[in-house]
């Protein structure tokens, strides 16, 4: 990969693994100094050695997102050993994808009401308060990117309602957090990827033997999933993009920077699009037969998922 971002200083929270440790693999690829946030040394330490061993720099800060006092650190510590350089802060800690899946099918009154907590101290009050100290930088040097990882579950029902409602909350965190940044010369916009073959959806069900009847939509969607790299690439895109202050405070997809952007996965692959109507066909029951006739370059306008899902 060609040196894009040689010289820049990113920050990666929840890097040690899945989207996270993929975007991280990217930015350092692309010639950044990247800093890496998990809560356990032995798995950040992975990230870090195999960002190394593809000869990008990353430096594993063993850090929790919901406190402050850590985060505070975090930020010093990069203020004071890149003078002062910010460049990218992606925010994308979670700390509940094992509790997500383990209450799947349960409704919001027959789970533990800490469940609210597992969602969002990390994946949402964690990503406004690396806001904080990340814009403090930014506005000083009048540059730079924020990026917040969302998902579809911003705009309908996914998993539970505590997902669903922080999902939202991060977009809405990207657009006005845009709003105050936007005179200041610092870009905040929120990404969607799509299915991710990450290391849990992978365990869940590319090397499982059995897949419950109620999960199966779900494991054809990862069988035919994004890479987690695919995320990263898109960032390091982005950040090259000289036009990226007219993209801050919307919701970006995946799949349209990939197109935008003449991007492939990792492994060469397309990448799927998800607003195409021959995928959403093809994964509507008794209408999948029509889906080899739609022409894949026929998409669904964004207003019209935004439109179903209105509430007003």
């Amino acid at each position: 990969m060609t040196a894009l971002l040689m010289g820049r200083v990113c920050v990666v929270t929840g890097a040690s693994r899945g989207i996270g440790r993929g975007i991280a693999l990217q930015l350092a690829a692309a010639g950044a100094t990247v800093y890496i946030t998990g809560r356990h040394t032995q798995t950040l330490r992975a990230t870090a050695t195999e960002v190394e061993t593809r000869g990008g720099s990353c430096i594993p800060v063993v850090c929790d997102s919901s406190k402050e006092s850590d985060i505070k650190s975090l930020f010093e510590r990069v203020n004071k050993e890149q003078n002062g350089r910010l460049d990218i802060v992606v925010n994308n800690a979670l700390s509940a994808v094992q509790t997500i899946f383990e209450n799947r099918d349960k409704k919001f009154w027959e789970t533990d009401t800490e469940i609210w907590d597992d969602v969002n101290n990390v994946g949402l009050r964690g990503h406004y308060i690396c806001s904080v100290y990340a814009a403090q930088a930014m506005v000083k040097a009048g540059q730079g990117i924020i990026v917040v990882i969302s998902s579809m579950g911003g705009l309908r029902y996914i998993f539970n309602v505590p997902y669903g409602v922080g999902k939202a909350a991060c977009d809405r965190l990207a657009a006005d957090c845009a709003e105050e940044l936007r005179p200041q010369g610092v870009s905040y916009v929120s990404l969607w990827p799509g299915t991710v073959q990450t290391e849990t959806l992978k365990e869940m069900f590319l090397h499982s033997q059995t897949i419950s009847p109620q999960d199966q939509q779900l494991a054809d969607l990862v069988f035919e999933g994004e890479s987690p790299e695919l995320t990263g690439k898109c960032i390091v895109a982005l950040a090259n993009d000289k036009n990226i202050m007219k993209y801050s405070g919307k919701v970006l997809l995946t799949c349209d920077l990939a197109s935008r952007y003449n991007l492939k996965d990792v492994d060469g692959r397309a990448v799927v699009h998800y607003r195409s109507l021959k995928f959403l066909i093809k994964h509507v029951p008794g209408f999948a037969w029509m889906s080899p006739f739609i022409p894949s370059f026929v998409r669904v306008p964004k207003w019209v998922p935004a439109l179903v899902a209105s509430k007003f």
